[in-house]
């Protein structure tokens, strides 16, 4: 563990934090044997029910098991407001910065933001420029990854706004402990996730186009052979909507439509778990089997909506989270409720000879890079790996950023050797339709190994419960 890492359950002295108590002292009075079988239990629960993700890269096609861990993170009610309101705060800022982008690039005439880091970045997509969407809402589900410091204090860490997964963990997490533990549930007033499924179709009902009284909602996904295919499946599923694949649709008179036993059905809402490139032929990449042929035709004409909106990636590069704080000023009026993690951008010629002088000490980050691939723990590294990553810099600066090492904070956690503090992470779902939305808790993801700060199922994390207290 980091020092000074902030433990979510005691206090220096060893006491439970005052949110803590009731389910510290039941944790205290249960015998190891218990535990441990409800630890089995839910591992053999998991199996069955085919909870699992694949695998990509030397362990191709192979899929594991997230581990589960029965020690939920408890957020009191005071703290969960609070982190709320941020959230909400910077979502309203990241959905006008894309309608900016796409429309009248106000924030760029204003110089707030380098023009060249969106216009020549991957992730924008000029075939979106001066599309109206439904509501003005580009990021309909936003993954906001929080992270706690060793002062206490919440930071956002990232944004995830074009396809963020994880929220069936979420569910089944509580799920499985309300099975395995459920008098721990008659003893606390925990806030309910339950319902997000619902509360999800709701969302994507309400963001339809114009005009659409009943609209029809599919779950377009790349297939069984993608790492969050279960997730694909257990939402659609909960939802009550189809879940499709490219080959299920097809456009025709400025609509697309779904093949069913009874006929073709249009659709009105495509909640797409897809990444823009694949999800039309004729206007991304031209050999892909997993889209649709035609559909931003469809999307151009306002007949189809997509969730989220093509294009919404620009809003979540890594190169951009620098500059929401000012997004939020420049577009909201209002300071950030909830501060970034201090940032170094490398293509800054003082921030990347910083960089370069303390390699050692920051964790650096791929800005197109996602789940724990393509980065720089360098507390962690050996001195080989860090001459191979300042290489990797210098051959392109722009390609990267920076940060401090944080002492994530640290929840208790069984591990083989018993209970002990392992760092952890949040990653609240916040839902946007003619509001926003969002069920209390997230998905608490832990990193499993001593010392590591890599959350990420596909870097050997876990997951947790998440409880919020009701006040």
């Amino acid at each position: 563990m980091l020092p000074n890492a902030y433990d979510e359950m005691l206090l220096p002295d060893g006491s439970h934090r005052a949110h803590y108590r009731g389910y510290g002292a039941w944790l205290q009075a249960q015998a190891p044997d218990r535990i441990a079988r409800r630890r089995a239990e839910a591992d053999s629960l998991f199996h069955r029910v085919g909870i699992t993700f694949a695998v990509y890269g030397e362990d191709e096609g192979a899929e594991r098991l997230i581990p589960f861990d029965v020690v939920p993170r408890i957020l009191p009610a005071d703290e969960w407001q609070l982190l709320e309101a941020g959230l909400r705060q910077r979502v309203r800022a990241l959905n006008a910065f894309l309608t900016d982008v796409y429309h009248e690039q106000a924030i760029l005439r204003a110089g707030i933001i380098p023009a060249e880091l969106i216009l020549c970045n991957t992730q924008y997509r000029p075939e979106m420029q001066g599309i109206d969407v439904p509501g003005g809402i580009y990021a309909h589900i936003a993954g906001i990854d929080v992270v706690r410091a060793d002062d206490g204090q919440f930071h956002v860490l990232e944004d995830n706004l074009r396809v963020p997964s994880g929220v069936s963990y979420m569910l089944e997490n509580r799920k499985m402990m309300m099975r395995l533990f459920p008098e721990l549930f008659a003893r606390h007033s925990v806030a309910p996730v339950e319902h997000y499924p619902d509360v999800l179709l709701e969302n994507l009902r309400s963001v339809a186009p114009v005009g659409v009284a009943d609209p029809t909602v599919a779950l377009l996904t790349p297939g069984a052979h993608n790492s969050a295919y279960f997730e694909h499946a257990f939402l659609a599923q909960q939802m009550g909507i189809e879940l499709v694949e490219g080959q299920d649709l097809f456009v025709r008179d400025d609509s697309v439509y779904m093949r069913t036993t009874r006929g073709p059905r249009r659709l009105d809402v495509i909640y797409r778990r897809i990444d823009d490139d694949f999800l039309d032929p004729l206007a991304f990449q031209p050999d892909s089997m997993l889209g649709v042929a035609g559909l931003l035709s469809v999307y151009r004409a306002g007949r189809v909506t997509i969730a989220n909106a093509i294009g919404t990636g620009i809003a979540d590069d890594k190169s951009i989270y620098p500059y929401v704080p000012e997004m939020i000023g420049f577009y909201l009026g209002e300071a950030p409720l909830l501060a970034n993690v201090p940032t170094y951008v490398l293509r800054r010629p003082d921030d990347l000879a910083y960089t370069l002088a303390h390699l050692e000490a920051l964790v650096v980050k791929e800005v197109h890079g996602a789940g724990g691939y393509g980065m720089l723990i360098g507390p962690a590294a050996t001195r080989a790996e860090l001459d191979a990553f300042r290489e990797r810099i210098l051959a392109n600066p722009a390609g990267y950023i920076a940060q401090p090492t944080l002492a994530l904070s640290t929840c208790p956690t069984f591990v083989a050797a018993g209970l002990a503090p392992r760092h952890i992470d949040l990653r609240p779902y916040v839902l946007s339709g003619r509001e926003i939305t969002i069920v209390p808790g997230g998905l608490t993801r832990v990193a499993l190994r001593s010392g590591s700060l890599v959350v990420n199922s596909s870097q050997g994390g876990g997951t947790k419960d998440t409880w919020v207290l009701e006040a």
